[in-house]
């Protein structure tokens, strides 16, 4: 049967397309390893199928247009945890690339999954907030859930998560202050923090930084300004030359260690701190392997909420019209010990630290201010930290 909404296979991908049911295990073919992608000409849909099949891939993710499946970060840090799901229930699941970034796109690949058979459509980003919220309402028999974002209708002041909508938000300013307290305890005082786009979620990653770098100092009784931060927005979340230059002149004027914060700007951090003998903090999920200079992450518990999620999804406890913030109250955030490169800051160390934030000792949690307390990274009220934002 023709679908409504058909595909064009652009790219092959290392994607895990997973197809339960297909009879005798034994006898079943490896699944075909596509992504795919929207296709917005009305006759290329109707004469192309998806080759995995129509009616099979329950669980769904819709990445945007530039967003990568494994991109070390945001992105496959989900991909994991459906496939990690699926994998051991014996789900299909398949995810879709955007054309172009817009809500009519997006609204195209949600179709597009929701004729293969979905029944569940995960959308990883921020970027989705309007397409989901239209969504929501056109197909009210599937269920979709949104991270770091809120459903809204596009002005940024109509907010409504329907029934058949889970959203998700992480306390990124928490992870980022973890970030910075870990960095100054281990000896480090000259710091950078390199983010993307200047979107609420990498804005309160480096306020969280710059906090958490002020607090540590306090606590080791440092002068007033000891702490250096450069502080800048990439503007974009890409590995590309000039990303790399500018990392690496942080490092050649001083810098120690640089987090980095948006998505593939990572890797041009870590680019830059390989030639360099510079040391990076990677984001979103352990990146302790792209680089040896990655001497931890601040990592969101993606695969762990994705999880969560898709688990109660099938026990018929599906979250609906829930907004969810996770924070260390949840053990939503956090940094990576297992594969940490510090030198002086221990395990002890981070689980005192995190307890303290968990029972929010001495209001420490109530203290740590969120992309909407202060215009920019210099008007943060530390003492202890001196912020220089760079062009």
């Amino acid at each position: 049967m023709r679908k409504k909404f058909m595909a064009v296979l652009l790219s092959v991908c290392i994607v895990s397309v997973f197809c339960a049911g297909c009879g005798q295990k034994e006898e079943a073919p490896a699944a075909e390893n596509v992504a795919v992608e929207a296709e917005t000409d009305q006759e290329a849909k109707a004469d192309q199928e998806t080759e995995t099949g129509e009616g099979t891939q329950e669980i769904a993710m819709v990445i945007d247009h530039g967003g990568s499946i494994d991109d070390k970060s945001f992105n496959q840090g989900t991909w994991e945890g459906i496939k990690a799901y699926a994998d051991a229930n014996g789900k299909a699941y398949q995810y879709y690339q955007s054309m172009e970034d817009s809500d009519e796109e997006y609204l195209n690949s949600f179709e597009l999954a929701i004729n293969a058979g979905a029944k569940i459509i995960i959308g990883p980003s921020y970027m989705f907030e309007t397409a989901i919220y239209k969504a929501q309402d056109m197909y009210p028999d599937v269920y979709f859930m949104i991270i770091d974002g809120r459903p809204q209708a596009g002005d940024d002041a109509t907010y409504t998560t329907a029934d058949n909508t889970y959203s998700v938000i992480y306390a990124e300013e928490q992870a980022g202050f973890l970030a910075g307290y870990a960095a100054v305890k281990d000896g480090y005082r000259k710091l950078g923090f390199l983010g993307g786009m200047a979107v609420p979620a990498v804005v309160r990653f480096g306020y969280g930084f710059v906090q958490g770098a002020d607090y540590a100092a306090a606590e080791l009784g440092l002068s007033a300004g000891e702490v250096e931060i450069s502080y800048a927005y990439t503007g974009n979340f890409d590995a590309t030359p000039d990303n790399q230059n500018k990392a690496a002149s942080w490092y050649q004027a001083g810098t120690e260690v640089i987090f980095a914060c948006g998505g593939a700007v990572g890797q041009s951090v870590f680019a830059a701190a390989e030639a360099n003998n510079g040391k990076a903090i990677g984001v979103d999920v352990d990146q302790s392997g792209d680089s040896d200079t990655v001497i931890t992450s601040s990592v969101k518990q993606l695969e762990v909420t994705v999880k969560a999620a898709l688990e109660d999804y099938y026990a018929g406890n599906f979250p609906g019209g829930v907004d969810a913030t996770l924070g260390v109250e949840s053990d939503g955030v956090g940094l990576v010990m297992d594969n940490a490169r510090f030198e002086n800051f221990t395990q002890d160390d981070y689980d005192a630290i995190y307890a303290a934030m968990k029972e929010n000792t001495d209001g420490i949690l109530d203290g740590i201010l969120k992309d909407a307390d202060a215009e920019s990274a210099d008007q943060l009220p530390v003492t202890y930290v001196s912020v220089k934002v760079m062009e």
